[in-house]
């Protein structure tokens, strides 16, 4: 989840019954959706000693403070591992893993029903995932091809507040409504939601 630590763990297994040395070298970065690099927050290298049909694992840990600043609003990150079996000619293998950040901050809720030309309020609650304050904080909403921007109070660190938000819909059926969340830290945090309108 966006904004806490993220704990990895690489299985190594040797199916055969010779004893194995492995080197690992693992590197983490943040990357685009297009798999382009951003920047590197993690390399580190580490030897395993594997007996014969023996298994092991190598816990991998990359702190919030390390990919915070680096992650893009694709909050993506690639996680590669290259394990290379020593005394075995270059022996190599490449594991790779993209991980993706999810977001679990905003969340609108509704009435149980909503009738054309009749005013109705949402409540839409947002968070501050992160172990440090946010500030400049703006909520925009867009509904009926409106755009509302909202300029929030700073949230502290694991903070979560809400607004209520009142509109009137002028047509039966469905209405998309999207929330966008940004502050000094992280952007375009986004939440939808599809309104049913019921007739009067």
């Amino acid at each position: 989840v966006f904004g806490k630590d993220i704990n990895l763990v690489l299985v190594l297994n040797n199916l055969s019954s010779d004893r194995k040395s492995v080197r690992v070298d693992m590197s983490a970065s943040t990357i685009l959706y297009t798999r382009r690099a951003v920047a590197e927050i993690l390399k580190a290298a580490t030897s395993v000693e594997l007996g014969p049909k023996q298994g092991k694992q190598i816990r991998v840990k990359i702190p919030y403070t390390h990919y915070g600043k680096y992650l893009t609003t694709d909050k993506r990150i690639q996680v590669t591992a290259l394990c290379e079996v020593m005394r075995m000619h270059g022996l190599k293998l490449l594991v790779e893993k993209t991980i993706i950040l999810e977001d679990t901050n905003i969340i609108i809720k509704l009435p149980r029903r909503i009738v054309v030309n009749r005013a109705v309020t949402l409540e839409i609650s947002y968070a501050n995932p992160l172990p440090e304050p946010v500030s400049r904080c703006v909520l925009l909403v867009t509904l009926m091809n409106q755009q509302v921007k909202i300029n929030l109070a700073r949230l502290a660190p694991r903070e979560r507040s809400k607004i209520y938000f009142e509109f009137t819909p002028r047509r039966v059926g469905p209405l998309q409504l999207q929330v966008d969340f940004s502050c000094d830290k992280f952007s375009h945090v986004k939440g939808f939601v599809t309104i049913a309108v019921a007739p009067a």
